[in-house]
C-alpha cells in the first residue's frame, strides 16, 4: 500500500480549481445550481477555518511515532480513541456559521434549530465536536434524536466544523517517523480517522481510496471490495454510462455496499474532495436504485488503546 502525503496549496490555487471544477459540474449538469451555490458557501466557510487553524497552536500530543505503529499494526487508526484537545472556542463559531449557511441553503428552521441548542447549550459543543472527531455516529444520533434534532444534519454539521481540524492534526503529526507503517496500511477504513472513503480517484492506473472525513489518500495492494475483501464473482465494478467508462461504481452482492470509483488527472486536495462528491452523486443514486448502500462507520473503542 502507499499513503500520500499532500503539500499544502494556497488558498488561492484551491479556489481557483474549485471554480473550474463547479463550472464543470454545471455545465453538465444545471439542475445542480442550487447544490453548488450552497457547497460554495460551505467551502468558503471551511477554507476560512483551516485558514484559522493554521495559525493556531496544534494541540500537544501524547502520540510517539511507536505508539503509532503499534495501532496501525493492529488495524487501529491513529486517531482512534486519543483525548485529543478541541479549540473549543474557534470550533463552536464555525458550528454557527455552518447552521446558517445550511438554514439558508434550505435546511431552513431544521438548521436554525441546531444553532439555538448550540447557544442555549442544550447541545453540548464539546462533546458533539468528539464525537465527532472519534467518529462515533451513534452517539451524535442519538443525542440529536433526544434533543429532537435531525440527526444527520447534526452529524454534517459536526463533520464540517471537525474535518479542517483532523485535516491539521494529519499534517502535524502524520510524517516521516511513521510512514513505513502507513505503507503497509492495507485496510479500506482510513488509517488516521477510521472513516469510510467517500470515493476512490484513479491517477494512472492506481486506484486511491480518499477519506470523506480527513481527506487521507491511501492505496491497497488488493483489488477487491473495501469493506468486506470480497474479490470474486460477487464484487463487480460497472459504469452506469457506457459512455462514461471513467466513472464507475464497485459493488459487492456479498456485503451490499458500493464505492464511487473515478479517473482524475490529479488527486484532489483538500477540502475539495466534496466537489468530486457531488460530481457523482448519480454513481450513488445508480446503486442505491440497486440495492447497495454504504455502511456504518467502524468502531474502535475496543481496540484503540491496548
Amino acid at each position: 500500500m502507499t499513503y500520500i502525503h499532500f503539500p499544502p496549496a494556497a488558498r488561492e490555487e484551491l479556489e481557483a480549481t474549485a471554480d473550474e471544477r463547479w463550472n464543470a459540474v454545471l455545465a453538465a449538469r444545471p439542475e445542480l445550481g442550487p447544490a453548488v451555490a450552497l457547497q460554495r458557501r460551505l467551502l468558503a466557510l471551511v477554507l476560512d477555518l483551516k485558514q484559522t487553524l493554521e495559525g493556531s497552536p496544534v494541540p500537544r500530543l501524547s502520540l510517539p511515532p511507536n505508539y503509532i505503529i503499534a495501532k496501525l499494526a493492529r488495524g487501529v487508526p491513529a486517531l482512534a480513541g486519543e483525548p485529543i484537545p478541541l479549540p473549543i472556542p474557534i470550533l463552536t463559531g464555525a458550528l454557527l456559521s455552518f447552521c446558517s449557511e445550511l438554514a439558508a441553503g434550505g435546511g431552513g428552521a431544521v438548521a436554525d434549530h441546531i444553532a439555538t441548542a448550540i447557544r442555549n447549550r442544550n447541545l453540548d459543543v464539546g462533546s458533539l465536536l468528539s464525537a465527532s472527531l472519534s467518529r462515533d455516529q451513534d452517539a451524535i444520533r442519538t443525542g440529536a434524536a433526544h434533543r429532537g434534532l435531525a440527526p444527520d444534519l447534526v452529524w454534517l454539521v459536526g463533520e464540517l466544523a471537525v474535518g479542517p481540524f483532523a485535516y491539521r492534526l494529519l499534517q502535524a503529526f502524520f510524517g516521516d517517523s511513521i510512514s513505513a507503517a502507513l505503507d503497509q496500511w492495507n485496510h479500506g477504513y482510513c488509517p488516521a480517522c477510521g472513516s469510510w472513503p467517500a470515493m476512490a480517484e484513479v491517477v494512472g492506473g492506481h486506484r486511491t481510496l480518499r477519506c470523506s472525513f480527513c481527506a487521507s489518500a491511501w492505496e491497497l495492494t488488493t483489488y477487491a471490495c473495501i469493506y468486506c475483501a470480497e474479490n470474486g464473482e460477487r464484487f463487480v465494478t460497472a459504469a452506469p454510462d457506457e459512455e462514461r467508462k471513467d466513472r464507475r461504481v464497485e459493488v459487492c452482492r456479498g456485503c451490499g455496499s458500493y464505492l464511487k470509483t473515478v479517473d482524475v488527472e490529479k488527486l484532489s486536495a483538500f477540502p475539495l474532495l466534496s466537489i468530486g462528491d457531488l460530481e457523482t452523486m448519480d454513481l450513488d443514486v445508480a446503486a442505491m436504485e440497486h440495492g447497495y448502500a454504504r455502511p456504518a462507520m467502524k468502531e474502535f473503542a475496543k481496540t484503540a488503546r491496548r
